[in-house]
């Protein structure tokens, strides 16, 4: 008898070991996730959910699900786009849904958005494996990225005319019809608060999109609860951002006072007629060669000079043209070498059958930006500002965010373009805070949130990834950043 009590003792005793053990590796994993280690069990596929993914090579272990997958938006034509679903890091269930974009036109937000800046798997060193980002933006919110138009990353059209048509009024209305069908997979997130964010030529898609979901929503039962938009570094007006790009390289010491004075005695970028004053196009020439030299995105950062990784970059970083019908621009983003590691993670057999674009034998051609949607884009709007003051009138929140090293969208088009709006000042100019550091300056306006970023270049979260992130909450919270230290 003494026997089993003693057998029985014993068995209590290590119940209550595995129970405080158990207790300990929970605790051990919420303060890992809370810190940015990430360090849990991957989640288990959701029961005829055929889009989560569970074996993406190089994973760190995450506490969150996440999908990848297809959702075709025009049966007829086969157009199909790409998108990349992050639940948030915890209480998925109460946070918004937030649409990532970025621009080009014909670059991935895959491979900038999610794989350089606010997703929480960073690309590792010549694309061999992954790396948490303990910055990502799916702390704060569902983050989904999407890649669009057709022809951007994994995103396709079984019909080839589809790929002539490209621009942007086909985008935004091919990325609401998506919404509408990715709902329908996701039901949970039908009627969450919704925001958009995005980067450079996103500040066209953005506000394009959101004015077409602000005005399908007349129709309840196409409602998308949309609350509003946050813009980084955006093309806002073609003319405007032209004329903060010359000024802007003037007041950084890269061209001289004499391409300067050519330029704004013969350029005048309001008119069709800009690019055929040939003395206005020898001096924006003069602008894009001294820009060459080094990295226009990020001005005083070194460029990548890893000629077996650097070359395709660097040659697509600088590469622009002039048209009658849009700003002369130039693709892609901040580099340097990132943008070669991505192409190489997306292009391995596994990584593409782990996120459902394959088989892992009939490959697709990956790369972070399209030349021929670049050239070919036709269809885009000078200027969004009408939007933004339609927008405005209807109560949406909008924040702009400017890096104040970047050349290519520099701070002045944006400040330009803010200033064309006319709106009244509700709280001046100031320092806004984060870690008890000046992270930049912020003006609030009757409508309208500006905030700069210091020492930040074109893609604000990769030089500030923790400041960009208390912003990024900020915003959602329609909370002002800490204007004290």
């Amino acid at each position: 008898m003494a026997k089993w009590r003693i057998l029985g003792f014993v068995v209590k005793v290590m119940c209550i070991v595995m129970w405080v053990l158990a207790l300990f590796s929970v605790e051990n994993a919420v303060v890992g996730a809370r810190h940015g280690r990430g360090p849990c069990q991957k989640g288990e596929r959701l029961l005829g959910h055929e889009d989560m993914v569970t074996d993406l090579p190089g994973q760190p272990r995450v506490c969150f699900r996440h999908y990848a997958g297809y959702v075709k938006v025009n049966e007829k034509n086969g157009r199909a786009l790409f998108y990349w679903f992050y639940e948030a890091l915890s209480r998925a269930e109460e946070k918004p849904l937030v649409l990532w974009l970025n621009g080009g036109p014909g670059c991935s937000s895959v491979g900038y958005g999610a794989t350089q800046e606010i997703g929480p798997f960073i690309v590792k060193s010549h694309g061999h494996g992954l790396k948490f980002n303990p910055y990502s933006w799916n702390k704060e919110a569902n983050m989904l990225f999407l890649e669009s138009p057709v022809g951007v990353g994994f995103s396709y059209s079984n019909t080839t005319s589809d790929y002539t048509i490209l621009g942007d009024d086909l985008t935004a209305n091919d990325t609401y019809t998506f919404l509408h069908k990715w709902f329908n997979k996701f039901p949970s997130y039908r009627k969450r608060s919704f925001y958009i964010a995005g980067e450079s030529y996103a500040g066209k898609y953005v506000p394009e999109l959101a004015e077409v979901i602000y005005d399908m929503n007349k129709d309840p039962s196409l409602h998308i609860d949309l609350k509003g938009f946050l813009l980084g570094n955006p093309e806002t007006s073609d003319a405007l951002d032209w004329q903060g790009l010359v000024d802007y390289a003037w007041s950084h010491a890269v061209v001289s006072d004499e391409t300067h004075k050519v330029i704004k005695s013969s350029c005048n970028f309001y008119s069709d007629d800009t690019w055929s004053n040939e003395e206005c196009t020898r001096a924006v020439d003069e602008v894009m060669k001294q820009y060459h030299q080094i990295d226009i995105y990020s001005l005083y950062t070194s460029v990548c000079t890893n000629t077996s990784m650097g070359s395709e970059a660097n040659s697509r970083q600088f590469m622009y043209k002039f048209s009658s019908k849009m700003m002369p621009r130039i693709m892609g983003g901040y580099d340097p070498c990132l943008d070669n590691y991505a192409k190489v993670f997306y292009n391995r057999p596994e990584v593409q059958k782990a996120l459902h674009v394959s088989d892992g034998h009939h490959l697709k051609n990956w790369s972070i930006c399209n030349d021929e949607i670049f050239h070919g884009w036709a269809d885009s709007k000078p200027s969004v500002l009408p939007i933004y003051k339609k927008l405005i009138a209807a109560g949406l929140r909008i924040w702009v965010y400017s890096g104040d090293t970047d050349g290519r969208v520099p701070v002045l088009s944006t400040r330009y373009s803010l200033r064309d709006l006319g709106l009244p000042i509700t709280r001046s100019w100031r320092p806004w805070y984060h870690e008890k550091q000046v992270s930049g300056w912020l003006q609030e306006y009757q409508g309208l949130t500006f905030a700069t970023f210091r020492g930040a270049g074109h893609a604000v979260p990769i030089f500030k990834p923790s400041s960009s992130l208390a912003f990024f909450a900020s915003f959602l919270a329609g909370e002002s950043p800490p204007a004290e230290r």
